[in-house]
């Protein structure tokens, strides 16, 4: 069920390595390293799915969120935030926020996948 993939996130290594595991795994994959180019990233090329980091240069992973949400040619994307910031708040402000999935990082690589396929299937999500 392979799709298109953004995936925005300042880490260049880390945002390089999903590149290459989703590629592997079929996907066209897309990267930004900031939030601002992620939303014209997002706008340009209508992914299945957005990988997205929190904390990056400029305007975070929220506030990127936000900004999809409230654009109705890019509301209905399905968001996955992968973060370091392992902290309760932040997992409860993202899904507040309609996010899919959280997960820290270190991800499980089968995790990330499975949960990339359960947001573009539109299944609903384990534990929501």
């Amino acid at each position: 069920m392979p799709g298109k993939v953004l995936i925005i996130d300042d880490d260049r290594a880390i945002a390089a390595g999903l590149a290459v595991r989703l590629k592997a795994a079929g996907y066209a994959v897309f990267s930004a390293s900031d939030g601002e180019s992620g939303l014209a990233a997002a706008e340009s090329n209508r992914p299945d799915v957005i990988l997205l980091d929190i904390h990056m240069p400029g305007i975070d992973g929220f506030e990127v969120n936000r900004r999809l949400k409230g654009a109705p040619e890019l509301a209905d994307i399905p968001v996955i935030f992968l973060s370091a910031n392992v902290q309760d708040w932040a997992k409860r402000k993202a899904f507040d926020m309609g996010a899919k999935f959280y997960l820290s990082k270190p991800y499980a690589p089968e995790g990330l996948i499975s949960a990339i396929e359960t947001a573009i299937s539109g299944a609903r999500c384990p534990g929501r």
